[in-house]
């Protein structure tokens, strides 16, 4: 199985920006951001494959942004204008099976521990 180590999170105001981070101890196929916020259920919110093809959530297309180094077996979330209804605990997840690598797939097969991202209004 693919380790994967998530970095960045931490807390902002409503507005600002924060920057995750995650390193996978192998290359895979997708990689992906899930997270799940207070009284809700995880949720796929990007995902990129290994040509750098990005699919987001409607709920923060147009704010957010993935992207992966391949080199580094690396992949990044850019988060701008943050709502506090983004704070919540956020999860890299990565698999190398394409039929797998969906947006709302919730069983891929890597997954990181989770980060906490915090939003004050």
């Amino acid at each position: 199985q693919v380790q994967l180590v998530e970095s960045g999170g931490g807390s902002v105001q409503a507005g600002g920006s924060l920057r995750l981070s995650c390193t996978a101890s192998e290359f895979t196929f997708c990689m992906a951001w899930f997270r799940q916020t207070p009284g809700k259920e995880r949720e796929g919110i990007a995902i990129i494959n290994k040509w750098g093809t990005p699919i987001y959530s409607n709920s923060v297309k147009g704010r957010f942004t993935i992207s992966r180094d391949n080199a580094k077996n690396t992949q990044y979330l850019q988060m701008n204008s943050l709502k506090p209804e983004d704070t919540g605990m956020y999860y890299c997840a990565a698999d190398d099976e394409q039929s797998r690598c969906r947006l709302y797939n919730l069983e891929l097969s890597s997954w990181g521990q989770g980060i906490q991202v915090t939003v004050s209004s």
